[in-house]
């Protein structure tokens, strides 16, 4: 692990999107967060820093597939053929997001954060993130270990260390 990696890392969530709010005024960008599993974790850090409507646009808080199709533009067969926890559903996630919001940047979480709803495909723990705007996005399946709360927070946390990267590569 880099430095810069194992900084980011270790920071709280709310320093972490405090770094992210300085990255995205220094670049005049805005975010917004399309969120499953997490329920709201990712806007609800980010909202605790004062000012952030400067630079935070909107959050989704898309639990049901129905939730994803409606406001996000989740096409039904995507999820029916891939499942909600899936590369191919946090892509249309992220990228509904930012075009419905007007975003330069979004992050989307799906994921299963249990304690069921598991499977031999996706135990609990997978959770799927994308980064990226309405045209693309970069993608990563991660599986957390601990109970449910553990499951929300370390995919918080990798959704804002995601943005903070991105908008700090040189």
């Amino acid at each position: 692990m880099s430095t810069r990696a194992a900084h980011l890392a270790s920071l709280d969530l709310f320093a972490l999107a405090e770094r992210l709010g300085r990255a995205c005024r220094e670049r005049g960008i805005t975010v917004t967060a399309a969120e499953s599993c997490t329920g709201g974790g990712v806007a609800s850090a980010i909202t605790a820093v004062a000012g952030s409507s400067e630079w935070f646009e909107t959050g989704y808080v898309t639990y049901s597939n129905g939730a994803k199709n409606r406001l996000l533009g989740v096409p039904e067969a995507l999820l029916v053929e891939h499942g909600a926890v899936s590369r191919e559903v946090v892509e249309a996630m992220v990228a509904g997001a930012c075009r419905d919001s007007g975003a330069g940047l979004g992050v989307a979480i799906s994921g299963v954060a249990g304690p069921g709803g598991g499977s031999d495909d996706k135990p609990v723990g997978t959770v799927w993130l994308a980064w990226g705007d309405a045209e693309g996005a970069e993608t990563e399946c991660h599986l957390y270990p601990g109970d449910r709360a553990s499951v929300r927070e370390q995919a918080v946390r990798e959704a804002l260390i995601g943005l903070v990267r991105r908008l700090e590569r040189p």
